[in-house]
């Protein structure tokens, strides 16, 4: 089979279908839906999906809003899957998940036609609520990933890189529970208040014993209805980032004798609510590489990222664990993301004409994996010898605590 000919095959599929994939973006970015609630934007997806030959399956590993759909080629071979993220922040689409979610669609769409002469199978897999509430984790731990052999996606960025890793996250929520009184009796009360505001200061003063690149980031919740009133009731939340999860949890077990010992002082007692561990990111050089040169004869040119830049997480980095992965990005705005300006620009002509580019190299992408025995051994390779600091089952347990 002549490559570029596929190639250009796949561009013109896509091509052919742009108006519908630019319409299937804009409406996502017109419905804005929280994690675990995206109802529209399953249906848009899954309708986009059958209507171009994939068999879709909904209410995946329990979740509502999660789908995989499937496209088999004319014999048992490898399996590709392009990753689908959907879910809105509160302030809209300022992190581009409908540019993601169009692009593994318009991808799916420009290789089924090239799936009757290839073996294995192409899937998309819809993971919602990847903004806090950790699809991909369910979905790993339930097996949706169990006989994927690689899984793609594209960010939209500021820049257009491969080999961004991410950093494991997790958020502790403390609610404290006191006495309440009247401020000109303060003796009879317990300050829930108090207890939060200590919390703050008592992890500020144990940073310097935090692990090398861990960082805690805290917002009050509650801190009282009445200012001539003790508060019995007061809250915060937490957002711990690690290198590793490893060192994620260390950080967590400070802080939770942060408020233990908190309890101790001020009379209150705590509540305290872990959030699922998204895990750091391991991102597969080989199919990194690949998907680099099919983007880069799109015309757009991709970097690396510098060695010092500041990451975010994400939930892909469980699927790194367990699968070789990549989580490419492409430039569609001058802005950061989770910005208003991000939100408005992921709607734009140029994030679109960018969006068709990048799904035609992740088409392009999965075409090499599938047809090309040598990157798949080099990205078995890659996966094999990542520098990863504990097994999938040692991750579930310390995710588990």
């Amino acid at each position: 089979m002549d490559t570029q000919k596929s190639y250009e095959k796949i561009r013109k599929c896509i091509t052919t279908c742009q108006d519908e994939l630019v319409a299937l973006s804009t409406d996502l970015h017109e419905h804005p839906e929280m994690g675990f609630h995206e109802r529209h934007a399953c249906a848009a997806l899954t309708t986009f999906l059958e209507k171009n030959g994939f068999s879709v399956k909904t209410n995946v590993a329990g979740l509502e809003t999660a789908f995989v759909a499937e496209v088999k080629g004319n014999a048992p071979g490898p399996t590709v899957a392009f990753l689908a993220e959907y879910d809105a922040l509160p302030i809209g689409h300022a992190c581009g998940h409908n540019l993601i979610a169009t692009m593994s669609c318009g991808a799916a769409a420009g290789i089924v036609d090239s799936m009757r002469d290839l073996p294995g199978r192409v899937l998309v897999i819809g993971t919602p609520a990847e903004e806090g509430g950790g699809g991909k984790i369910i979905m790993c731990d339930k097996g949706v990933f169990d006989g994927v052999d690689c899984a793609m996606m594209i960010h939209p960025h500021k820049y257009s890189m491969v080999m961004r890793g991410g950093l494991a996250v997790r958020n502790i929520k403390i609610e404290y529970h006191g006495r309440s009184t009247h401020s000109s009796r303060p003796e009879e009360g317990i300050n829930a208040l108090d207890a939060v505001l200590q919390t703050f200061a008592l992890i500020n003063s144990q940073r310097p014993l935090f692990p090398i690149k861990a960082n805690v980031n805290g917002i009050i919740l509650n801190g009282g209805k009445a200012s001539n009133v003790i508060p019995d009731e007061a809250s915060c939340d937490f957002c711990v980032r690690a290198e590793t999860v490893r060192d994620l949890n260390t950080v967590v077990t400070i802080i939770e004798k942060i408020v233990h010992s908190i309890d101790s002082l001020v009379g209150t007692t705590s509540t305290i609510t872990r959030s699922m561990t998204s895990a750091e990111r391991y991102p597969n050089r080989a199919l990194a590489e690949d998907f680099k040169l099919r983007m880069e004869s799109l015309g757009e040119k991709v970097s690396y990222p510098p060695k010092n830049m500041k990451v975010g997480s994400s939930d892909i980095g469980n699927v790194s664990l367990i699968v070789p992965s990549i989580q490419a990005y492409l430039r569609v705005s001058e802005y950061g993301t989770h910005t208003q300006g991000f939100e408005k620009d992921a709607v734009s002509a140029f994030a679109h004409e960018q969006m068709i580019k990048g799904a035609q190299a992740l088409a392009m992408t999965a075409y090499d994996f599938l047809t090309d025995a040598d990157l798949r051994a080099r990205v078995r390779s890659a996966f094999e010898e990542r520098d990863v600091k504990y097994t999938p089952e040692e991750l579930k347990q310390m995710c588990s605590r």
